[in-house]
């Protein structure tokens, strides 16, 4: 699949918040290798001043105050750039499930900035196409680009995905949103032994701990089941403690959170409850939106 220049003004125009080439001194006969991410200095300065806090035995500030978006969907780029600043990093691979085209994801900073290698997942082949044209030609990852692997995703074969594109033993994360199985298949992973795990909760499940039924073949229907998929919080805590990690926090939004193995900074990352992760958000509606799905099955974890 080919996409042309202006596809890729538009994508880097988008990701660095800017309205007309002229703000990034480019014009139409500018090539990719023009394209430099402004921030890449900004964060590294951020992640030796965090490093700094730790050394000199510091106040470090709240997950979810250390946000902030440049490829992610939310502010996810912060908290995981203030979190492997803290722990640091063992290989700095990533496994990254539903992804898009991996531009708007987790991983993709990690990858295009701080030169982090892994792979992307996701059931649409032709937005992954797109994303491995970007990193193919992109002057930060064409060399050594993130592998890409188009496959609807199960417990059954998820496994076999990962180790086949050769990634077992630990990485440094895992990232898991698929709006459907997220928590059976982090349940079912264990060919790799990740670091730091993030997830996507349903935050409209409330403190229940319930997941929906697992479906090998599961296709979320938003307009007829809205907000029928994943697993709340509290059930994704239970399974974390099976699998030997605790909650550290949330996006600041409630419904993307981080689970660190046991054994890594429990002094510097302590665990926290998931009520202290709903409260710096509003849930009234929560409820409300709950009753509207609370007849359909459910598993109680």
């Amino acid at each position: 699949m080919k996409i042309d220049l202006s596809s890729l003004l538009n994508f880097f125009l988008h990701h660095f918040g800017l309205t007309s080439h002229t703000q990034l001194g480019l014009n139409k006969k500018c090539t990719p290798d023009k394209y430099s991410p402004a921030c890449k200095s900004t964060q590294i300065a951020l992640i030796l001043h965090y490093q700094s806090l730790v050394k000199q035995k510091k106040g470090l500030p709240h997950l979810n105050d250390t946000g902030f978006r440049i490829f992610s969907q939310n502010d996810e780029d912060g908290i995981l750039l203030f979190i492997f600043s803290v722990i640091g990093t063992k290989n700095k691979v990533f496994i990254e499930i539903g992804t898009g085209d991996g531009i708007e994801c987790n991983c993709a900073n990690l990858a295009i900035n701080l030169g982090w290698h892994g792979i992307f997942i996701d059931g649409n082949e032709k937005a992954l196409a797109v994303g491995k044209e970007i990193y193919g030609i992109h002057p930060d990852t064409r060399i050594f680009p993130p592998l890409f692997k188009a496959a609807l995703v199960n417990r059954e074969n998820i496994n076999k995905i990962i180790s086949d594109a050769g990634f077992k033993g630990e990485v440094d994360f895992l990232s898991i949103d698929i709006d459907g199985m997220d928590y059976w298949i982090w349940e079912a992973i264990d060919c790799v032994d990740p670091r730091l795990v993030a997830v996507e909760i349903n935050g409209k499940f409330g403190t229940r701990s319930i997941t929906v039924p697992y479906d090998s073949n599961w296709t979320y229907d938003s307009e007829k089941y809205p907000h029928y998929h994943g697993a709340s919080l509290t059930a994704f805590q239970k399974l974390a403690k099976k699998k030997n990690y605790r909650l550290i926090g949330t996006n600041r939004f409630g419904f993307n959170a981080f689970f660190l193995r046991n054994d890594i900074c429990p002094d510097i990352l302590p665990e926290v409850s998931v009520e202290s992760c709903r409260t710096h958000i509003v849930r009234k509606s929560d409820e409300e939106y709950f009753a509207k799905i609370s007849n359909l099955e459910y598993v109680e974890i």
